[in-house]
């Protein structure tokens, strides 16, 4: 079982953005303290529900800061970025950090960041395969070329090589051949899309463990069906998105984010902004709170393990990123990691 958090940098109502950003860097600090396995970093543009606009920056940063833990992004937004620009990013920190960077991709949504960064909305709607096929020749070949697509450019060298990771120790690099990337997925077509390429998934905290499970099973028929060996498919490291918040009791915990979580989520949803006008239907918040308390470790060490472990056993996920700062507040944020790695990692040993 591996624990991670899973980092939005979130600005509650009536913080700064600057205050949601420390409390962001001062979590990833504290699960590295306290042995957790990974942190996940969250991007977003324009909007209070998270004010970090790069994770691969914020991923550098961290990964400077810590020597252990592993650092991936949740996700990096494929439709607003080159491709060639997000692979040297993402081999630049696998090599200077030893292999402990993973780089996780999604298609984001029809916001108006397309409009921004001058991707339009095709690159949402359409580009994303061509984008991910681009993304993951420049993180596997020594020299690239594209032709014929969106993107087009003759044949250059691939530098940093992210292949090319030395030796930490007597085992070896950690991840030797490159990063590793993970797939967002939140539809058949996205499974599959990363079924056929062998790449794990990142499956949000709005599902349950049957739709979870659902997809596991449907990744797995498309992986053996695209040629991908049996013990690959096996050992393919999923990770399951969630919340927690630890306290004496259910009823603790619950009451603490149902208290900061609704007014945080309206704030942050609202702000969206699509980039062609469509209607977004929203979530009703507490609703949502109150879903996800529900669902994930949100109660007393013992609930909380037996959750990711019941979780574990009906999806086969053994890899976890649980927001950690639903309460809104540093000094609670902290104390909800170290609980996270001091109470409940050892039920789960």
């Amino acid at each position: 079982m591996r624990v991670g958090t899973f980092v939005l940098a979130a600005q509650f109502p009536g913080q700064g953005q600057g205050e949601a950003l420390h409390r962001a860097v001062r979590s990833a600090e504290v699960a590295e303290e306290c042995g957790l396995d990974s942190v996940w970093l969250a991007e977003h543009h324009f909007v209070p529900y998270g004010v970090c606009p790069s994770a691969v920056t914020l991923a550098g940063l961290l990964l400077g800061r810590t020597r252990r833990i592993r650092v991936g992004t949740a996700v990096s937004v494929l439709p607003t970025v080159h491709p060639v620009a997000l692979g040297e990013q993402a081999a630049l920190l696998h090599l200077t950090s030893g292999g402990r960077f993973t780089l996780g991709v999604g298609r984001g949504g029809p916001w108006v960041d397309l409009e921004v960064f001058g991707q339009g909305l095709a690159a949402y709607e359409h580009g994303f395969p061509e984008s991910l096929d681009l993304l993951l020749r420049w993180l596997r070949e020594p020299r690239v070329e594209s032709r014929g697509g969106r993107f087009d450019f003759r044949e250059v060298a691939v530098v940093p090589r992210p292949d090319e990771l030395l030796p930490t120790g007597p085992e070896g690099p950690e991840a030797p051949g490159g990063p590793e990337v993970v797939i967002a997925c939140t539809s058949p077509k996205s499974v599959r899309l990363a079924a056929e390429r062998g790449l794990p998934m990142l499956l949000g905290m709005h599902c349950g463990d049957e739709d979870k499970a659902e997809m596991v099973t449907l990744w797995r028929r498309h992986a053996l069906a695209a040629g991908h060996e049996p013990e690959t498919v096996a050992r393919a490291g999923h990770v399951s998105a969630g919340v927690a918040q630890i306290a004496s009791s259910a009823a603790d915990a619950t009451e603490t984010l149902t208290k900061a979580m609704p007014g945080w989520l309206k704030q942050g949803l609202d702000a969206h902004v699509t980039v062609d006008g469509r209607h977004r239907a929203m979530r009703d918040p507490v609703a949502y709170t109150e879903m996800l308390c529900r669902l994930h470790p949100v109660g007393p060490p013992q609930l909380a393990a037996d959750r990711l472990a019941a979780t574990a056993e009906r999806t086969g996920i053994t890899r976890f990123a649980l927001l950690v700062e639903g309460s809104g507040d540093l000094a609670a944020t902290e104390e909800n990691v170290r609980l996270l790695g001091s109470e409940v990692l050892p039920l789960l040993s």
